[in-house]
């Protein structure tokens, strides 16, 4: 399963213009990514929804995965890791902020 820890920027963290732009990154790739805090089980990343009600603060660690059995057969897992680096890109910088 492909995973990766991110850092979330945006100084609101992940509510209204933020949680969008990470939502419609995260439909863009295709894939059913899901993003996690503190060991808690991860939401659905392509919900902006679920994404704003978990509260994901201004410099609180995420996780981003990807289920190995939810990885569609399009996609490698060479191909899952770069989405979800991409991913961290956008949480990480001034796009989410």
């Amino acid at each position: 399963m492909p995973v990766l820890k991110a850092i979330v920027t945006a100084a609101i963290g992940l509510h209204a213009r933020p949680a969008a732009v990470f939502v419609r990154a995260v439909t863009a790739t295709g894939l059913p990514v899901t993003i996690s805090k503190d060991g808690r089980p991860g939401v659905d990343a392509r919900s902006l929804l679920e994404v704003m009600t978990e509260d994901f603060a201004c410099g609180c660690e995420v996780e981003l995965a990807v289920a190995a059995d939810a990885l569609p057969d399009r996609f490698t897992l060479a191909e899952a890791e770069n989405a979800l680096e991409e991913l961290r890109m956008v949480l990480e910088s001034a796009a989410a902020a």
